[in-house]
Order: structure tokens, then C-alpha cells, then sequence
């Protein structure tokens, strides 16, 4: 592959990336403005955000597992296809409920779209250096949309009005189409299509719906949680031992499991995203309830932050070859633990936004956004190429059901917190909600230490997790499970 097709493909992936996780913030700061508009109730407005995360935590296996069986362009062009004529039929609405159902057939297409996004570098750039610096660019990008979601939300809406934060990104979806249809391969007309476990994926697609949805609930439904929560639950259970016993070619075979690089390289994932991908949220909203900012302040506060993780996804391909790739996975997710411990330690009413959220957001900016590029690189190497497609869905359900639960715990906690301090202190409101984040980012910065742990315990020597996958096929196939070899043998 030439620099052009190289470079063509990595923008390819990149915008996907881009897209998806701009809308994970983007969306949430013209919700007033839906509100006023489309006439949405208090308990109906926050579905503008869940109909989209539930259809895309639900939906992520199963488009990993499509990318394997129908080939990557033709999931690329369908889910960027989907995810941008939902956001152009949600900018076009006049009412609540179709702009619920654009919402949740967007969460479908990113769902579609993301594990692509993944396998393409991972499946083309086996050279070790070569995907740390693509995976790193990947990381990048994907920092920009997550730190540019709010700042440009409120400029939209407060400018142009709430439709546009729809139509934004129609642009880069309609050139990613035209641009995948043109230059990415159709799946060899010789290559034989495993069959679809449909029964698995409508199991783990109903069972992950359950358990997001009790998770995002959790704050203010009480007893009414563990109905979903539970039947969540025993359907994965189920899932598992259709797998495990029943499936002839599983949706996850379990065998996967037994690399190493997977196993170890989902759990820190696991652990990362329960720290991490609350904050943005958290300090905005610190930063409102305690200073009093707006909106649109609070995100520009959040530029610096967001720097830092660009910088920090941007040097972590660097730092994944030069230090190998757990000890640069144990170092980032140290590095960012220090900086949420310190937001933690210096956070307060009468606490300066440069000292108590700038100068510590930038250490755990760095080193969190680091360290998305060294366990995704372990957390893939050694997969068949076949199975490049499902790994890359595993992480990525990982990485969403880990933000949605970590969003959820965390604001239980900092609103508990926030309860007892007020009670204790004849109804300090300020002060109670400075200890309830002091309280959430305490426990995020304890998730990244976990994970900086766990990763120097039982990640791969860094020698194994950062060669290339063609190199460690063999040590995966000899550990698939029957219904793991069957689909392999087929697609030599």
C-alpha cells in the first residue's frame, strides 16, 4: 500500500471515529433549546441522548461481528449511510417522537460504524510501529470530537439554532461514503461467508439494552432498576451458553477469550472507561453548579483539557514503540489517576479554575487519552484476521457500556455524597455539591490506578503486545474453540 492509500484509508477511519463521538457530547448542550422547541417533558428530553446510547451499546457486538461476515466497505458505507441520514431526518423534525426514532436508528449506524473504523487500521497496519502511529492519529481525532462537542454545540445552537447540531456533521458523511465506495476493496468474491448467529446477536444486543438502561436509570428510578437490570443479566447468561454450547458459529467465540492480549486488554479498557469518560461531563457540570458558569463557558473551559488529550493521544503511538506497549499502558493510566486524584484534592467553592481544574485536567488529559492507544493495540494483537472485526466490536462495547455505567455510579455517588454533607451542614448547598465531585473524581482517579495495575499484572510482555498480529496468529488459532476453527478454515 502506497503513502496516498495509507493516508486515504486513515482518514477514512478517522472520520467515522470523529462523527461518532462527536455526537456523544455535541447533542447534550442544545437539549434546552429541543426542549422549548419540539415540547419534550423533563423525563422525556433526556431520551434525545439514551434512544441513541442504548441502539449503540446494544448494537456494537453485532456490528463488529458484520464487519467480519460482510466485509468492511460495505459496513462502513451502511453505517456512516445510516448515521447520516438520521442526522439529517433529526434536524429536519418537527415533534418528539420522530426525532427519538432518527436517534435511535443513529445509534444503530454507529454501532455499524465504529468497530470498522477500528479493524481497518488494525487488519492493514500489522508493521508495529506503523499501526501505533495510525492507532495514535485514530485517538487523536477522536479526542478533537470529544473535546470540540461542547464548545461547538453551544455556538451552533446559540448562533445558528439546535437543528444544526444535526446537520454539522452531514458533510463528512456524505464525502466518507462516496470516498469508502470508491477506494476500500469489496470482501473476495472467493471467500466463503460464515453464517450469522442471529439468535446470539439478538440475545447480547437485548441483554447489554438491559443493563444500560438500568445503569443510566439508576439515579432516579430506586427499586425499579433491577427489573431491567436483572433480566439484562440472565439473558447475557444465556448468551454466554448459546456461545459456549449451542451456536455453531458463535457471534463471540469464547475461545477469543484465551489470548491473553484480549482478556487483559478489555478488563483495563473496562477500567478505564469507568474513570474516565465521565469527567468531561463531571467538571462541566461542576463548573456550572458550584461557579456558576454557562453552558457555553464551561465548555471553552474544558479547550485546555481537551488540548491535552489531543496531545496526549497524538505522542502515545511514540510512546507505545519506544516503551513497548504495557509499560506505556501502566505509565498513562498512572499519569492520569495523578491528575484526577489531583482534581479531587483541589476542587472546591472557593477553589480557582487554573489550579483546582486547568493544571490537573492537563495531567489527566494526557495521560488518560495516552493510554487508549497502547491497550487497543494490545487488546487487539494476536487475533486471526478473521476475527479482527469482532475484537475490534469487544473493545468498543467495552469502552461504551463502560462510560454509560461509570456516568451513572459516579453521579449516584457524587449525589449521595452531596445528600449526606448537606444534611450534616444545616443545607450548605455549595458545599455539598463541591464534596460530592470531590467524592466522584476521588473514585475515578482509584479506577485508573486499578487499571494502571492490572495492565502492569496482566497485559503481555511488551515484546508479544506490540508484534504484529500475523505473528501471533498461530498461539490464537491453537486456542479457538471448535466453533472458533470451523469459520477459520473456511476463510483461508
Amino acid at each position: 500500500m502506497n503513502r496516498g492509500e495509507a493516508g486515504l484509508l486513515l482518514a477514512l477511519a478517522c472520520a467515522g471515529s470523529f462523527v461518532v463521538i462527536l455526537d456523544a457530547t455535541i447533542v447534550s448542550v442544545a437539549l434546552p433549546a429541543i426542549r422549548a422547541e419540539l415540547g419534550f417533558t423533563d423525563t422525556t428530553l433526556p431520551w434525545v441522548v439514551n434512544a441513541y446510547t442504548l441502539a449503540f451499546a446494544g448494537c456494537l457486538l453485532l456490528g463488529g461481528r458484520l464487519s467480519d461476515v460482510y466485509g468492511q466497505r460495505r459496513m462502513f458505507v451502511l453505517g456512516m449511510g445510516l448515521f447520516t441520514l438520521a442526522r439529517t431526518v433529526g434536524g429536519l423534525v418537527s415533534s418528539a417522537e420522530p426525532l427519538l426514532a432518527a436517534r435511535a436508528v443513529q445509534g444503530v449506524g454507529g454501532a455499524l460504524l465504529m468497530p470498522v473504523t477500528l479493524s481497518l487500521l488494525t487488519t492493514t497496519f500489522t508493521e508495529p510501529a506503523q499501526r501505533a502511529r495510525m492507532l495514535g492519529t485514530w485517538s487523536a481525532v477522536g479526542a478533537v470530537g470529544a473535546a470540540a462537542g461542547p464548545v461547538l454545540g453551544g455556538l451552533l445552537t446559540e448562533w445558528a439554532g439546535w437543528r444544526w447540531v444535526f446537520f454539522v456533521s452531514v458533510p463528512i458523511g456524505v464525502l466518507a461514503v462516496a470516498a469508502a465506495r470508491a477506494t476500500l476493496p469489496p470482501r473476495p468474491d472467493g471467500a466463503v461467508r460464515p453464517r450469522l448467529d442471529v439468535l446470539g446477536a439478538v440475545l447480547v444486543t437485548a441483554g447489554l439494552v438491559g443493563i444500560v438502561y438500568a445503569v443510566m436509570h439508576s439515579a432516579d428510578a430506586g427499586a425499579s432498576v433491577w427489573p431491567p437490570l436483572l433480566a439484562g443479566a440472565a439473558v447475557l447468561g444465556v448468551f454466554l451458553v448459546h456461545q459456549a454450547r449451542w451456536s455453531r458459529e458463535p457471534l463471540v467465540p469464547l475461545g477469543i477469550f484465551r489470548l491473553r492480549s484480549v482478556s487483559s486488554g478489555n478488563v483495563v479498557m473496562l477500567l478505564l472507561g469507568l474513570g474516565f469518560f465521565a469527567s468531561p461531563i463531571l467538571l462541566s457540570l461542576y463548573l456550572q453548579d458550584v461557579h456558576g458558569y454557562s453552558p457555553l463557558h464551561a465548555g471553552l473551559g474544558y479547550l485546555p483539557i481537551g488540548a491535552a488529550q489531543f496531545a496526549g493521544a497524538q505522542l502515545a503511538g511514540a510512546l507505545s514503540v519506544r516503551l513497548g506497549v504495557r509499560r506505556a499502558a501502566v505509565l498513562s493510566c498512572l499519569v492520569g489517576a495523578a491528575g484526577l486524584a489531583g482534581v479531587a484534592l483541589l476542587i472546591g467553592v472557593h477553589a480557582s479554575y487554573v489550579t483546582s481544574v486547568m493544571l490537573p485536567g492537563l495531567v489527566f488529559g494526557f495521560g488518560t487519552t495516552a493510554a487508549f492507544t497502547p491497550i487497543t493495540m494490545g487488546a487487539t494483537s494476536g487475533v486471526p484476521e478473521h476475527q479482527n472485526g469482532l475484537a475490534a466490536g469487544l473493545l468498543n462495547t467495552v469502552r461504551q457500556t463502560s462510560g454509560a455505567i461509570g456516568l451513572a455510579v459516579l453521579s449516584v455517588l457524587s449525589a449521595a455524597v452531596a445528600a449526606s454533607w448537606r444534611a450534616a451542614h444545616s443545607g450548605d448547598d455549595l458545599n455539598a455539591l463541591a464534596h460530592g465531585y470531590t467524592a466522584a473524581f476521588a473514585a475515578s482517579a482509584v479506577c485508573l490506578a486499578v487499571a494502571g495495575i492490572i495492565a502492569a499484572v496482566a497485559m503481555p510482555g511488551d515484546q508479544q503486545g506490540a508484534g504484529s498480529s500475523v505473528s501471533a496468529r498461530n498461539p490464537g488459532q491453537r486456542s479457538a474453540s471448535p466453533g472458533e476453527r470451523q469459520p477459520s478454515r473456511r476463510s483461508r
